[in-house]
């Protein structure tokens, strides 16, 4: 059985009726960033209030699966080390000095649960964001401990919680809730499945997609986050390779890319093999690393006939970049995942 991609069902009424409650879960992800952001407002100005006089942390640990987003945002900006400990526990030198932050959206996990109740027996400062009446929250109950509740289960959602409070408090850049849900309306505006295809950027991705493994590059600490995220989203989608790296990485994959014979009918049997698709994540970033590696990896697809297709963030500060990223390449998944259809 052969797999083959059908582009009308993009546009199809009924074809996108199968997939309308995923689509409309991703056009609710602005909302879904204000909801949590104005739930958590009167927990966190308490929290402020409260530690208004404590001395600054000698050390800041995301804990929990999640903590990698919070890395990304925090380790070049946060004035104190900033560590990111994703397993059920905690570095042997945290304690009662050091800030445990953990990211918790559905509040169900049990290796989160056990982390939040270490950093509590240890006497550390802990701000935990999950459902108030989670296994984390009911572990996290101490005297040092702030919760801010979230309902949503939004793993983004919540970060931009945990990320507003430390930004009042002087541990993190400005995340600015607002300017993350707006990013994220205007996505769900421009990606509409009631957008034709040919000014949908979404759907036209996908079609680039369609027959291509993609190799997707972001060149700043979130894009590159951002990557990861949209290559598992499509590993998901389609079944199918999708490989995120940093440049270095993805270049001896690209460079050993047999070159593309202009001559080949391009409606013979080539045996299944997909050729790399290079997705580029632009977020704005003018460092002059991020633009030296993104010639370089330029060059070499041109080099090797590899297309390469790029997806451009929209949003005021990096957090809203990085969401606005992520909600495309997710978009995109959707469409593709639609689009494959079985021979």
């Amino acid at each position: 059985m052969s797999t083959w991609f059908d582009e009308s069902r993009l546009d199809d009424e009924r074809a996108l009726a199968s997939i309308d409650l995923r689509l409309r879960s991703l056009a609710e992800s602005g909302a879904r960033v204000r909801r949590e952001s104005h739930d958590a407002e009167a927990a966190t100005a308490e929290a402020i209030a409260r530690d208004r006089e404590a001395p600054q942390p000698r050390a800041v640990i995301a804990a929990g699966p999640d903590s990698r987003l919070l890395r990304a945002v925090l380790e070049p900006r946060c004035p104190v080390p900033f560590v990111a400990w994703p397993g059920p526990a905690l570095p042997g030198w945290a304690g009662s000095l050091d800030l445990v932050v953990m990211l918790a959206p559905e509040g169900s996990d049990t290796g989160s649960a056990s982390a939040v109740a270490e950093a509590v027996r240890r006497g550390a400062q802990v701000v935990v964001a999950c459902p108030p009446t989670s296994l984390v929250a009911e572990h996290a109950a101490g005297r040092y401990t702030t919760i801010l509740p979230t309902v949503t289960g939004d793993q983004l959602a919540t970060a931009v919680v945990m990320l507003d409070y430390l930004e009042q408090v002087g541990l993190g850049p400005r995340a600015d809730s607002e300017s993350v849900a707006t990013a994220l309306d205007s996505v769900a505006t421009s990606c509409s499945p009631h957008r034709d295809l040919a000014v949908n950027p979404a759907k036209m991705l996908a079609i680039a997609l369609a027959d291509a493994t993609p190799v997707v590059w972001g060149g700043s600490v979130l894009a590159a986050r951002a990557a990861r995220r949209v290559a598992e989203s499509l590993r998901r989608s389609s079944g199918r390779s999708a490989l995120a790296g940093d440049a270095e990485h993805l270049l001896p994959l690209i460079e050993a890319t047999r070159q593309r014979d202009v001559f080949a009918d391009p409606f013979a049997d080539d045996g299944g093999e997909l050729r790399p698709l290079l997705v580029v994540l632009e977020d704005g970033s003018d460092d002059p690393v991020v633009r030296e590696q993104r010639g370089r990896l330029q060059a070499a697809a041109a080099s090797r006939g590899v297309r390469v297709e790029s997806v451009a963030a929209e949003g005021e500060t990096e957090v809203a970049r990085y969401a606005s990223l992520m909600l495309q390449g997710t978009y995109a998944s959707e469409y593709l995942r639609l689009g494959l259809v079985d021979d």
